[in-house]
């Protein structure tokens, strides 16, 4: 199963496990609720996953790593207590609140999500004396006497044992109380991913040339060597970092993401071309249309010229700068929702005062909102961005107001109402522009290399493009679809020829 199927499945069972009856008891029984155990390679996105299903069904997640526990810090330590058992008082051990469990009520306190996960990390990599104790909480869902809370599902993770010689195997009856998963490194769907989270575009460009290198594990006599998943992903944060500061890449920045020494070679050679030729060909000229057009035949004849490897690599800076063209589309129109939801809110907002002093005091509010839920770990990054650009409009729209001497309430409305028209206008050409920038992309290409594998890679790699497919469902591109029923054609075409082969070839 690759991650994308795993995420979903674990998503399926989440709501499974979740479903409450018109009473408002789970319907799932508890003691059924197995634990998902996903294995798989490491740096393959296991963590990435847990976080983007628990932020999609809005569920609360605690994450542990539990290689650096022992017995005592995950079921507490041991204490006397005197209980009474016939009429005899006895003393017996007890153990305190578990650090682990602990952890998940204090996630219920500190978001007011009462339902979640808990994530377990490398947990056949579990210490010798702490063994016991991890089938025991597959098995029972308690760390010792502590039980992890109703509304919690749990989900373990661990490397299979020729990636970590310390690993232990589960046992048949452990085996049989779990979900296992086995996970595979599968480097289209980690792409789609990829496009989602705005990895670097020479990333993305690399593998679709070498997808061999998207992830490699060897344990030599000389030390371990890997490049994984997470290993590209950090990667491509730092790239962007030091391009912004014009910092110079370097070999020996790469391999400490790529720790193989070939793959780190051949990557940051390929980075250095990608960014060479993101200059030589003008990109952004080329989409936004401001190249002449004697250059423009240039920059044609010249990818026409090109090897394999440069043609491939302008047909993916082209794919990179309209995946950033249309990440900026799908913002303003995320920060445009957020915007009108809340206008529509200040609008009955203690409605007793006529007057639009009042908007101060929900400018205010909003903000004491916001620090609370970013506090909390609510926020992600970019959430935390788009409520403060929201704060900023509203200030800005109470700022005006007092400009123009308004102070009716009804009347301000009606001026915000107006400004508010003028955002959405402003997004209107944006999704404007990105559109003729797709349109000048396929001209580019089509002039380029016609229906060759430079543009069956364009399309594919579109089609894995949330937002852009979001354009064209609503907006239409001619030439997406005709390449796309092209490469179907041919597809069909292809699995028909080898049907026919081998017909030929079976004995009558």
């Amino acid at each position: 199963m690759n991650i994308k199927e795993a995420k979903q499945e674990i998503s399926h069972t989440l709501q499974a496990y979740l479903e409450k009856d018109e009473l408002g008891n789970y319907c799932y029984a508890l003691v059924r609720q197995r634990p998902i155990l996903l294995m798989g390679p490491p740096g393959i996105g296991k963590t990435a996953i847990m976080e983007q299903v628990a932020e999609e069904n809005g569920v609360g997640l605690v994450s542990y790593t539990i290689t650096h526990h022992t017995r005592q810090s995950a079921i507490g330590l041991p204490r006397i207590r005197e209980k009474t058992y016939d009429g005899k008082k006895m003393s017996v051990t007890e153990y305190t609140m578990s650090e682990i469990i602990d952890s998940v009520y204090a996630c219920i306190d500190r978001t007011g999500k009462k339902e979640g996960i808990l994530f377990i990390d490398e947990i056949n990599c579990a210490s010798e004396t702490l063994a016991p104790t991890m089938l025991q909480f597959l098995q029972n869902k308690t760390f010792g006497s502590h039980k992890v809370p109703d509304g919690w599902m749990i989900v373990a993770a661990g490397n299979p044992p020729e990636y970590n010689k310390s690993v232990r195997e589960f046992d048949i009856v452990t085996l049989d109380r779990v979900r296992k998963i086995d996970i595979e490194a599968d480097c289209d769907i980690w792409m789609e991913y990829a496009w989602k989270h705005q990895v670097h575009g020479a990333i993305l460009s690399y593998l679709n040339i070498r997808k061999e290198d998207f992830y490699r594990v060897e344990n030599t006599v000389d030390g371990k060597f890997f490049v994984t998943a997470r290993g590209w992903e950090d990667l491509s944060e730092i790239l962007k970092s030091y391009e912004r500061l014009g910092i110079p890449v370097s070999d020996q920045l790469v391999i400490q993401f790529l720790q193989q020494e070939e793959v780190a070679g051949k990557f940051t050679a390929y980075y250095q071309l990608y960014t060479k030729y993101g200059q030589d060909y003008g990109i952004c000229e080329l989409l936004d249309g401001t190249l002449p057009e004697k250059r423009k035949a240039e920059k044609q004849q010249m990818a026409v010229k090109g090897g394999f490897e440069e043609r491939f690599t302008v047909t993916g800076l082209m794919l990179d700068a309209l995946n950033d063209r249309f990440e900026t589309v799908s913002e303003l129109e995320k920060r445009l929702h957020m915007l009108h939801d809340t206008l529509k809110y200040w609008k009955n907002y203690q409605p007793e005062k006529k007057e639009n002093d009042c908007l101060a005091d929900f400018i205010q509010e909003k903000k004491n909102q916001r620090q609370v839920r970013q506090d909390s770990g609510m926020l992600t990054v970019q959430e935390a961005k788009r409520e403060q650009w929201m704060a900023g409009c509203l200030e800005a729209y109470e700022q005006r107001l007092k400009e123009a001497h308004i102070r009716s309430r009804e009347e301000g409305f009606e001026k915000i109402r107006g400004w508010f028209t003028e955002e959405v206008e402003y997004k209107k050409a944006a999704e404007k522009s990105a559109g003729q920038c797709l349109d000048r992309a396929f001209s580019f290409l089509e002039d380029a290399f016609g229906d060759g594998q430079e543009m069956i890679l364009f399309v594919t790699e579109l089609s894995k493009n949330e937002k852009i497919m979001a354009y064209v469902s609503s907006h239409g591109c001619e030439a997406y679809f005709r390449y796309s029923d092209l490469l179907l054609y041919r597809k069909r075409e292809a699995e028909l020829q080898k049907d026919c082969e081998e017909l030929s070839t079976d004995p009558v």
